[in-house]
């Protein structure tokens, strides 16, 4: 069973993550929904999505830093971080695709660019 992570601490973006997304648990899908950096790690270790969605910015750990560890320090190949950005933010695509990131998405987010990429990413229909 695949599982994707949302790692925000929106509750409005969790919760519109989570509706774009539960559609994909026709497939077998499994969401797991978190609201901080550390609470993310945590899942990533524990629970080892194939896909997540994470917030760069985010109070105890951003989401630089929960990339940047999964992919450098645990070295896990087997999946993809897709970093959520708002307007404005200095994140430039260099520093994402230095931490490790596999792509980002810009706030607000648009539902199906949400779907299709999770989709894509887990190799099921968009």
């Amino acid at each position: 069973m695949a599982k994707i992570l949302i790692a925000d601490d929106e509750p409005q973006t969790r919760q519109m993550l989570e509706e774009t997304l539960e559609e994909l648990e026709a497939y077998g899908v499994e969401l797991i929904v978190v609201g901080n950096g550390m609470e993310a790690l945590e899942a990533i270790r524990q629970q080892k999505p194939e896909l997540v969605f994470l917030d760069a910015l985010m109070p105890k750990m951003n989401g630089l830093e929960v990339c940047n560890t999964v992919k450098k320090q645990y070295v896990i190949r087997d999946i993809r971080i897709i970093m959520l950005t708002a307007e404005g933010q200095a994140f430039e695509i260099g520093q994402l695709s230095e931490a490790g990131a596999d792509g980002s998405l810009m706030k607000p987010l648009d539902p199906d660019e949400v779907y299709e990429t999770a989709a894509r990413a887990l190799g099921l229909p968009a």
